[in-house]
């Protein structure tokens, strides 16, 4: 997956919505269309898209650290915003977008930096003006669950406008 180096590298609108919400998260995982530059600064890459089913992997570094030397809070909250929201995205149809209305995380425990994580978001629901995921931050080596989280998401139909 390449990365959107500038607000040019950025899919258009057009981009956007001349897709479904599926093929545009495949080609973004493909490298055709480039991946948000957040990932890349919290360091965590798109690795899986099915609909209704993203994932991502990555290891928080100590760019990542809290005062106290421990993961900040908001890198599991933006990593899984990212899987639950693509999730949803993967189920959007052409012509809509989404955005985040809401989300909780819940974390169960402290992730040692540099620890290689996945984080999987699963949709629950998607109709035609929400979307409903849910998500887990695991690691690669044990399997020991760190977080979980939900949202919710409106989807906007932009044909309609």
């Amino acid at each position: 997956m390449r990365q959107a180096n500038s607000v040019d590298d950025l899919p258009g609108t057009g981009d956007i919505l001349g897709m479904p919400g599926l093929d545009f998260m495949q080609s973004m995982l493909a490298g055709r269309i480039p991946g948000p530059p957040i990932a890349q600064t919290l360091g965590y890459r798109l690795t899986a898209v099915e609909k209704g089913r993203v994932t991502f992997r990555g290891a928080p570094g100590f760019a990542a650290a809290n005062p106290m030397g421990t993961v900040h809070g908001g890198w599991y909250g933006t990593l899984l915003d990212s899987a639950m929201a693509c999730a949803v995205m993967s189920c959007v149809p052409k012509g809509s977008v989404y955005t985040t209305l809401e989300y909780k995380i819940n974390i169960t425990r402290a992730i040692p930096l540099d620890t290689e994580i996945e984080c999987t978001g699963i949709v629950d629901h998607a109709g035609r003006s929400t979307g409903v995921a849910r998500g887990e931050i695991r690691g690669v080596a044990d399997g020991r669950l760190y977080a979980t989280g939900s949202t919710t998401c409106i989807i906007m139909d932009m044909s309609r406008r």
